[in-house]
């Protein structure tokens, strides 16, 4: 009998990329996209697990305006909290395997390496403590869950670093990027084949797990590799955060160490450079 899997914030950056790869399985996915499914709203999320019996939830739905989220904060926490708690409590009632994604931004960006998964948190904006409170729940209701906290994630869907900034090289001529902030770039295509992995494979390793593409850069980093794939003569200025103000603060460093989850699965994560050319080769502009 085919597992059936409930993908929530299925028109999101993860969510459309586990959509593309779904063909390639022998999986009976429910995609549900914000508009079609409020996780906020607990009677939908009652009535939908009881008439569908779901083996796992991918929960890809979240709150992710870092800055507009300094404003919404009841939104952000809505979204990232409570909805996330009312998951969980469904998926302990139905006996259902919930994955669920969080961020870097749990952490205070203070250490100077990378950050595993027992490290102290300590977010510094609305967004990071609300994802951190979601995952404070799962803990604390369920026993089968997979937590993966990623970073910096990107694709050829929805809105994104790299999208912006091959928009940008056509625009402009110049473009400031701040360069002191460092982390790991994630194409959201491996994030999503692991998860599916773990599915098909049936993995009971339970836990929290940081998950993305190896070595570190800074946005200027991140920007000179995407523009170097198109050969633009767009100039790039590196400048100091403190010159690019916004309303949340971040994380000056918030590189994850990804050997728990590299050895508990047996997976070789690769480096985030060429995850992402082999993103920007398929891309088509």
């Amino acid at each position: 009998m085919l597992k059936k899997v409930l993908v929530t914030g299925s028109n999101g950056q993860l969510g459309s990329t586990i959509k593309e790869l779904s063909i390639n399985h022998d999986i009976n996915f429910v995609f549900a996209s914000s508009s079609e499914l409020d996780i906020t709203n607990k009677k939908q999320l009652v009535s939908l697990f009881n008439e569908i019996s779901f083996d796992y939830c991918i929960n890809c739905a979240a709150y992710t305006k870092v800055d507009k989220a300094e404003q919404e904060i009841e939104k952000a926490y809505s979204i990232n909290s409570e909805a996330v708690k009312n998951l969980a409590l469904n998926c302990s009632q139905h006996n259902v395997i919930l994955i669920h994604i969080s961020t870097d931004f749990v952490f205070d960006g203070e250490k100077e390496s990378p950050y595993i998964e027992a490290d102290a948190t300590n977010p510094i904006n609305v967004y990071g403590k609300s994802k951190l409170q979601g995952e404070k729940h799962i803990q604390e209701i369920l026993e089968n869950y997979f937590i993966f906290r990623t970073s910096w994630l990107y694709s050829k869907y929805g809105n994104n670093f790299v999208k912006t900034i091959i928009r940008l090289s056509k625009e402009k001529e110049e473009i400031n990027i701040v360069s002191d902030q460092i982390g790991s770039p994630t194409n959201a295509e491996d994030l999503a084949i692991f998860i599916l992995r773990i599915i098909k494979q049936e993995s009971t390793h339970y836990g929290l797990y940081h998950f993305s593409n190896n070595d570190d850069t800074s946005w200027y980093g991140f920007a000179q590799k995407i523009l170097s794939h198109y050969n633009r003569d767009t100039i790039l200025n590196p400048i100091p955060s403190h010159l690019y103000p916004t309303l949340a603060k971040r994380p000056k460093y918030s590189v994850l160490n990804t050997k728990k989850v590299e050895t508990t699965f047996g997976i070789n994560i690769l480096n985030w450079d060429d995850s992402l050319n082999k993103m920007l080769s398929d891309y088509v502009r």
